[in-house]
């Protein structure tokens, strides 16, 4: 059988830096940190009280009220990227075929601020159920794919990736089966996250996952530097147009980049710690390479998990230099989310999305708040510390790792 090709033909952003692809490719050239003090709720009794939240968005500007108020953040989140997406991709509802189109979208975890809202107004009553009746479907992680497709008549492939933080990576490698196989002409992926809650920032301060650094949010991010004390919690979306090769072609359409690869691999080994020589990461990086045909010296760029925690760090970097040896010194790595902090579910799309705009414009995006090496880090890497860098790039992975061990990659390349 002769797989199809695939690649990207549109790009949606949602992001603490950014309410566009285009402001958030700015903020990441720019070295910007998206966190702040917490706006959602009073944190004043919380361990941490930062994070980074989409700004200056009035869900109103992009959707109906009264249709606004059926739906979770989280799909808000999705709606709007999506949108921005098939825009970008210049694809008319009018002239595609729906029944050879569809949506594969990721979300760690779903409706979280309607799951709290309910049971919080459930818990302080007399125990009679007053429940919304948009309770559920407002809080289930799969409805996003459902307002996407029903908004563009998308009646192909349809429904979510649960992956943890690797939920988007996970939804675009589905993505690129489903074109490879000829299963469809397009698929709309990606993946959203609206977690900055009360239940979302106690329960990973009572896991110690978080760094509390309030009295300096803008640098509590800091990847692969000695003093990282946790990660930063994120929200928004990204989504990315998975098209296949000769159906882009046919319409004319501009394409990014191809999304040649994509692995998957599981830790097995601790339900939130990664394993502690990278295994699992190693494992990963390695598919995707063998399932892209691509050789290490290949690679140019890693956007990688690197979450700024203590472990998560350290074993990403052993698994680097594990699989690329000594070309792992001539590449150029960065973690993004020193900026945007962590998206959770929705990591994995605004990381790719910011690997395929490296490629374009030829400048890594920094990995900013580098103040002191980590002795147990090689620094010989060179993880594109605080500043851009001008390279041009010809191929470029990006990783996301996710509770429960969840490890995916996805591998993309200029089209030739």
């Amino acid at each position: 059988m002769i797989l199809k090709r695939a690649v990207i033909t549109g790009l949606g952003a949602l992001t603490p830096i950014g309410s566009n692809v285009s402001a958030y490719w700015n903020g990441l050239t720019n070295g910007e940190s998206g966190a702040g003090p917490i706006t959602r709720f009073d944190p004043e009794k919380f361990k941490t009280r930062f994070a980074c939240e989409v700004k200056n968005f009035d869900v109103e500007d992009y959707i109906d009220r009264k249709e606004a108020r059926r739906m979770d953040p989280c799909t808000h989140y999705a709606l709007v990227t999506a949108d921005e997406a098939m825009k970008d991709a210049g694809l008319d509802v009018e002239k595609f075929n729906g029944d050879r189109a569809g949506v594969i979208w990721g979300s760690g975890i779903g409706g979280l601020k309607t799951f709290q809202e309910e049971v919080s107004y459930f818990a302080k009553g007399d125990g009679t159920p007053k429940f919304n009746p948009f309770f559920i479907p407002k809080m289930i992680a799969d409805i996003s794919a459902g307002f996407i497709s029903i908004k563009y008549g998308l009646r192909g492939p349809n429904f979510a990736t649960v992956s943890a933080c690797a939920s988007a990576t996970n939804a675009l490698v589905e993505a690129l089966h489903y074109i490879r196989l000829g299963k469809a002409d397009f698929i709309v992926a990606g993946g959203s996250e609206a977690a900055v809650t009360e239940s979302g920032i106690g329960g990973f301060n009572s896991m110690k996952a978080l760094s509390e650094r309030n009295d300096d949010p803008k640098t509590a991010s800091r990847p692969f530097d000695k003093d990282r004390d946790g990660f930063v919690l994120g929200e928004g979306g990204g989504c990315l147009i998975v098209e296949e090769y000769e159906h882009a072609k046919a319409r004319g359409a501009r394409i990014y980049a191809e999304l040649v690869g994509g692995g998957f691999s599981a830790d097995a080994h601790h339900i939130t710690a990664p394993h502690p020589d990278g295994l699992g990461a190693s494992r990963v990086m390695k598919l995707a390479l063998e399932d892209a045909g691509l050789k290490v010296e290949d690679i140019d760029y890693i956007n990688v998990h690197g979450t700024s925690t203590p472990l998560g760090d350290i074993s990403e970097s052993k698994a680097i230099i594990d699989v690329f040896g000594d070309h792992a010194y001539k590449l150029n790595i960065s973690s993004t989310k020193s900026m945007t902090g962590h998206l959770l579910g929705a990591a994995g799309a605004v990381e790719s999305i910011a690997a395929i705009l490296a490629m374009q414009h030829g400048l890594i995006p920094p990995t900013i708040n580098h103040f002191t090496d980590d002795e147990n880090i090689d620094n010989r890497l060179n993880f594109t510390f605080n500043k851009a860098q001008q390279r041009e790039i010809t191929a470029a992975i990006s990783n996301t790792f996710g509770f429960g061990g969840h490890n995916f990659s996805v591998v993309f390349r200029k089209v030739h």
